[in-house]
């Protein structure tokens, strides 16, 4: 998730970047998707240092808002998810993407995104917030893996859990399906893990980007 609306540092575009591999979900064959039909996925994505952060030891991420290149990415990787699973923190971090008109003015990826954001559904998960605002948002007081695997069997299209709080809960309860991680060309030698311990995955496809930046997709392995 891109954090925040902002402006966009200019890039290339998507047809400037011939010979790298082509989106996410578009690149290598995924051995573990069935044939005829679709299967909902549940997907973690995270933004995160080169030494494995989501936030620095301030609590900053601010180091790793995308430019146009990786935004138009992201974009393209979103748009299969139905439903965002987020705890409280990444709640509060995502609300002004509900105020972003998406046929209004501003960059492309941008409103592209917050079209993208404001089409599904959105599950907080908190024990502290009195109620949650915004259309198709709705508050859930603890983390149920029995009902986040029913969640899952009951839609076609993808699911994304968000923070890294959450992320690791879904994770130790087997639940999450792929791993996707933007790796910034950064270090800040603590804060925040992208990722528990005991976490084995296995790499199904990767990209580079101008910046730097470099996305790895992981399967998760039993």
């Amino acid at each position: 998730m891109p954090g925040e609306p902002k402006r966009v540092r200019p890039s290339k575009s998507r047809a400037d970047t011939t010979g790298t591999p082509p989106p996410v979900g578009l690149g290598l064959p995924d051995p573990d998707v069935k044939a005829g039909g679709a299967v909902a996925r549940l997907i973690y994505t995270a933004m995160a240092s080169l030494d494995g952060y989501v936030e620095d030891a301030g609590g900053g991420f601010g180091w790793s808002a995308p430019d146009e290149q990786v935004h138009a990415f992201i974009n393209d990787a979103e748009r299969s998810v139905g439903t965002y699973l987020c705890g409280r923190r990444l709640y509060a971090t995502m609300l002004p993407w509900q105020t972003v008109d998406p046929a209004g003015d501003g960059p492309q990826v941008v409103r592209e995104y917050a079209a993208i954001w404001q089409a599904a559904d959105k599950v907080v998960f908190s024990r502290t917030l009195a109620s949650v605002s915004g259309p198709r948002t709705r508050l859930e007081r603890t983390f149920d893996r029995e009902r986040v695997a029913a969640l899952k069997a009951s839609t076609d299209r993808d699911l994304s859990v968000g923070g890294a709080q959450l992320a690791a809960q879904a994770l130790r309860d087997g639940l999450v399906d792929e791993v996707r991680l933007l790796l910034h060309p950064v270090t800040v030698g603590a804060g925040k893990a992208a990722l528990p311990g005991g976490v084995r995955l296995r790499l199904l496809d990767e990209q580079h980007f101008d910046s730097g930046v470099v996305h790895l997709r992981y399967a998760v392995r039993p």
